[in-house]
């Protein structure tokens, strides 16, 4: 029975088969500058991508931009996000922020950690998200499937999602955030989902822990 592999050495198993498997990720929701990315990143909290871009071309007709989106009743806004789910919370924030871009940012959404996360509706993953993927700028987003691989490949103690990403972050280098974490989305979705492996099937669980024998548990 051969060594289960060190942090460090399942962290460079995990880069490599992610790069084998996802050389080119694309941004799983559909925009086309930053505001959109923006706005579909806020409705995609505790929905789907899938839901998110079968419901913002409706909305996304109707307002593309922060001046235009400051026009749209709450109520309407309310109306067409309904399908993702918390639509008066998210319909508010969208219309909120919309008014601090245009009030604030001359319309434009700001790069910089702090203005986004002062915008309503927007915290440190919607932040992050759109840094990496609309501004270029490192960061490793991470969500509740990214929080759950990370300690089912132990690269994590999980306690919570801040220090998955501390943790992310020291293990992987900087030039890999933005598209690793669109990796590890991708890779869980296909192949280590919560009801498709159990800890001890998919490729990267077997490369990484190849003595594992028992399901492994994970922290939300």
């Amino acid at each position: 029975m051969r060594k289960n592999p060190g942090i460090r050495e399942r962290a460079e198993i995990i880069l490599t088969i992610l790069e084998e498997l996802y050389p080119d990720p694309p941004v799983p929701l559909d925009h086309k500058d930053p505001f959109t990315l923006l706005v579909a990143v806020l409705l995609s909290a505790q929905c789907t991508d899938k839901r998110v871009n079968l419901t913002t071309p409706a909305l996304f007709a109707r307002a593309d931009n922060p001046l235009a989106m400051v026009k749209v009743p709450v109520e309407e806004i309310q109306a067409i996000i309904r399908p993702c789910g918390l639509s008066p919370a998210k319909a508010r924030a969208i219309s909120g922020l919309s008014r601090i871009l245009m009030d604030r940012h001359g319309g434009e959404v700001p790069a910089s950690f702090e203005a986004l996360e002062a915008l309503p509706g927007v915290g440190h993953k919607t932040a992050s998200v759109v840094m990496a993927q609309a501004f270029g700028h490192p960061a490793f987003p991470v969500d509740t499937h990214i929080h759950r691989l990370a300690q089912r490949w132990k690269l994590t103690d999980g306690r919570n999602v801040q220090q998955t990403e501390k943790d992310l972050k020291r293990l992987f280098p900087m030039e890999k955030w933005n598209t690793l974490h669109l990796q590890i989305i991708f890779y869980g979705r296909e192949h280590c989902s919560a009801r498709g492996c159990d800890g001890t099937i998919c490729r990267l669980c077997r490369a990484c822990f190849p003595n594992r024998t028992k399901p492994v548990s994970t922290r939300k």
